[in-house]
């Protein structure tokens, strides 16, 4: 099979099939197109820093995938062709592999993280990263394109170990002794007294609980699925998923835990959970993430994807005084929009998506969940101090009633071309029915408020970053606001050939 690795591109990552026995699923990233992958990148970086590729030096980690270390030999042998010399991060999260290229000692010109985040075990993938932070999609198409018609020789090539996650873990450790005023003894025992189970979801994030809790004296018994495991036996590494968020809850209750703390596989999302096993995730951690920087930048704005809830936006106008942006899904994008509002002036100190990609504007914009994990565990030892929990800082937000998401799929040849006259039309449709108003400003898709058989909620259609895929967000906040609204989003859907919308 000839393949086409321009079409491995998602967004400013790189996704593939890396392993064979999911039936209809064929490999298309192997160990020859990882070295062509990582050959290209060296080139690419070479020009990006201005060095001689013999002056490269490119650090590489992975994620507990099984299919990880061949697909690193693949890279590893790329580097070693274009002379450059490459660093072996081992296991490790993709924050920190961003980390060695800014973090003193290493500071290596570019950096490669071999993970598919939350994806089935079948899958792999690729996250670069330099000083400026990582790649943007454009910087991927020009990496790929090269990688197309690059001839890979694999063959010898040499390495040299790295213990970037033991002083990326010593890091974290220095900013919850820091922030909890004891510098002593580098914070040893700093959080004694505090019970925090983490669910690592069989992926990356362990060393959060053995190397960065417990040394600083956290009570850690009760954390689960800290060993790497890349067939993900117990549930899916996302902190979107309602398995994973009730299994960490169940935890934290069963272990009469302080707190909770959940990681997808790569660790650059992560979510929480209340003493009550009440879960802190999508909405709720936005507001967290919020809450826990308002103080420091008073009128702030926060930058959010764009399936945001209405009590969220109220919350954070309101509740905390910020200003809300609702932006773009995909986490590159609500990065991207927060570092264009700074460099115009306004203080946009958070960028955060739904899914747990959180980047605040004092740790390089970096999506680092273990970082977003930190200020949790920081805020919650000093309210325990005052007996109050985590969920002291978000009580006042308010939660939908109903909540929903219909995925419609386009079977239509030109997906793309239908999707945008759908939206077309789905705009006029909305500001001629009655009930219905459209939401301005408006960033991505058609989001439209609606009041109707004495509910109030939102909708929002939209097209799927990379898929057939138009996927439909509902909100209500009272009870059978959504079964009220559907029909007429149905009706107005059945009028095109080409969509299939679920039942």
């Amino acid at each position: 099979m000839v393949i086409d690795v321009r079409k491995l591109q998602n967004g400013s990552d790189i996704r593939g099939i890396a392993l064979e026995g999911v039936q209809g699923e064929e490999v298309n990233l192997n160990r020859e197109i990882a070295g062509r992958i990582a050959g290209s990148f060296a080139m690419w970086l070479a020009y990006k820093v201005n060095k001689n590729p013999f002056q490269l030096k490119i650090a590489v980690g992975q994620d507990s995938r099984i299919t990880g270390d061949d697909l690193k030999v693949g890279i590893f042998q790329g580097i070693q062709m274009m002379g450059a010399t490459s660093y072996d991060a081992g296991l490790a999260s993709t924050p920190a592999m961003f980390m060695s290229t800014v973090m003193p000692y290493y500071e290596v010109d570019g950096a490669i993280m071999i993970t598919a985040s939350h994806l089935p075990y079948n899958r792999n993938g690729f996250k670069f990263f330099t000083a400026e932070g990582g790649l943007e999609k454009e910087d991927i198409a020009k990496i790929l394109d090269t990688a197309a018609s690059y001839n890979f020789i694999g063959e010898w090539y040499e390495t040299h170990e790295i213990n970037l996650m033991d002083m990326y873990a010593a890091h974290l450790r220095s900013l919850i002794s820091g922030g909890l005023g004891d510098v002593t003894e580098a914070g040893h025992g700093c959080l004694e007294g505090m019970h925090i189970v983490v669910d690592a979801g069989n992926g990356a994030g362990g060393f959060f609980a053995n190397d960065v809790l417990a040394p600083l004296g956290a009570d850690i018994s009760g954390s689960q699925f800290l060993e790497p495991d890349g067939m993900f036996p117990n549930h899916q590494p996302n902190p979107e998923n309602k398995e994973a968020m009730a299994s960490i809850s169940k935890a934290v209750v069963d272990n009469k835990a302080d707190l909770g703390i959940i990681f997808d596989t790569d660790v650059d999302r992560s979510a929480a959970v209340a003493p009550d096993g009440k879960a802190i995730a999508r909405n709720e951690i936005v507001a967290l993430a919020a809450a826990l920087g308002a103080d420091d930048y008073p009128g702030g704005t926060v930058v959010t994807d764009s399936i945001t809830s209405n009590q969220l936006n109220k919350f954070l106008t309101e509740d905390l005084g910020l200003k809300h942006l609702r932006f773009k899904r995909g986490y590159r994008n609500v990065i991207n929009k927060a570092q264009e509002l700074c460099e115009a002036g306004e203080k946009a100190f958070l960028a955060i998506e739904t899914s747990g990609h959180a980047a605040f504007s004092d740790n390089y914009f970096l999506d680092d969940g273990a970082f977003l994990a930190v200020q949790i565990v920081v805020a919650a030892a000093r309210l325990k101090k005052e007996g109050k929990t985590i969920g002291s800082m978000i009580e006042s937000l308010g939660t939908p009633a109903e909540a929903r998401e219909i995925r419609l799929k386009i079977t239509a040849e030109d997906f793309g071309a239908l999707g945008d006259r759908i939206l077309e039309d789905f705009t006029g449709w909305a500001s001629e029915t009655e009930g219905l108003e459209i939401e301005q400003p408006n960033y991505e898709g058609v989001r439209v408020n609606f009041s109707t058989n004495g509910a109030d909620g939102w909708f929002l259609l939209r097209k799927s970053l990379h898929d057939p895929v138009m996927p439909l967000n509902i909100e209500s906040d009272a009870e059978g606001g959504v079964a009220a609204v559907l029909p007429m989003i149905r009706e107005f859907i059945e009028r095109y050939d080409g969509i299939e919308m679920p039942e």
